[in-house]
């Protein structure tokens, strides 16, 4: 029996009459249709997957369906209490409104208004980890922020941490960025607005996982102005932008295993690969335990399984 349209892997768009605007690790954007004056964009999740910022020649089969429809779950959910540019996931029914018809793309794909893109990443913790425990052992600070001394690896915070960083073109990386360079970068009140949005949304999301057994280390988030209202612009709390625990395998001290590419990256390590582009080429088993994970954190969050 063959696989949906939808359900074929894709590495790469190609969508004739539209223009391509961005290409990031993951997403191809796309300006929705010339006679939309650019208002409204197609962002298109292909299952694309990168390990130390190198993206790796294999396609992990339904990532991008669940990155986008992991989205929506949460922009269902809290866009009453922060604005989105969400409008909808491209599907059979929508699919003739947006000019998009090609079933390849359906599930995959966001339809958002377009924003003018707050150069910050909003990131918020609730766990003492990766560039953030690497500052505190260093300074004993995350982004300017002053931590309890003798913190160990993957403890938990007393309370969540705004802790923003850049937003770098690769091949250059994300740097920390303190509050105050945030303001004087945006402006104050667009710096306050996202501050408390993105923890308000981490709060969410961390209380609703955790009633799931999933603890968020953390998560981050991309703001956009839209008439002048900081919004949200991007993906929300997916295993791509967050890290997810099991909480029931949760033991401060050390690493912690995760709903995400854990298995692509212990094998790449144990490569001895130097983490320059080309990547190697994934076995099976491997992109076959990393597509599971990514199905699991869909099917633990929303409590369904995955739409055929």
């Amino acid at each position: 029996m063959t696989a949906p349209a939808h359900h074929a892997p894709m590495l790469t768009t190609d969508l004739p009459g539209l223009t391509r605007i961005h290409q990031g690790k993951v997403r191809d954007v796309y300006s929705l249709a010339p006679d939309d004056k650019g208002e409204r964009l197609l962002l298109v999740a292909t299952d694309r997957v990168s390990a130390f910022d190198v993206v790796l020649p294999n396609p992990v089969p339904r990532k991008g369906e669940v990155l986008t429809r992991i989205s929506k779950f949460w922009y269902d959910r809290t866009s009453a209490v922060v604005p989105s540019a969400f409008i909808a996931v491209l599907d059979e029914t929508n699919a003739e409104e947006f000019g998009v018809t090609d079933p390849a793309y359906f599930g995959r794909s966001m339809v958002m208004r377009r924003g003018e893109v707050l150069k910050v990443e909003c990131v918020v913790r609730g766990y003492l980890v990766g560039g953030g425990w690497k500052e505190y052992q260093e300074h004993g600070i995350v982004s300017g922020v002053p931590l309890t001394p003798g913190l160990r690896l993957a403890d938990r915070l007393l309370e969540p941490i705004f802790t923003p960083s850049t937003k770098a073109e690769p091949p250059a990386h994300d740097a920390p960025m303190t509050y105050e360079e945030v303001e004087a970068l945006i402006g104050v009140e667009a710096a306050n607005a996202v501050k408390l949005r993105s923890l308000a949304l981490y709060r969410y999301g961390a209380t609703t996982c955790a009633e799931r057994g999933i603890l968020v280390a953390d998560t981050k988030f991309e703001f956009g102005l839209i008439d002048g209202e900081p919004t949200l612009i991007d993906e929300v709390m997916t295993p791509d932008s967050s890290r997810f625990w099991p909480a029931r395998e949760y033991d401060p001290g050390h690493d912690q295993p995760s709903f995400d590419k854990q298995p692509l990256r212990d094998w790449l390590e144990a490569q001895g690969w130097n983490k320059q582009a080309p990547g190697p080429t994934l076995p099976p088993e491997i992109v076959t335990a990393t597509s599971e994970r990514y199905l699991e954190a869909y099917r633990r969050i929303t409590g369904e399984e995955l739409p055929d």
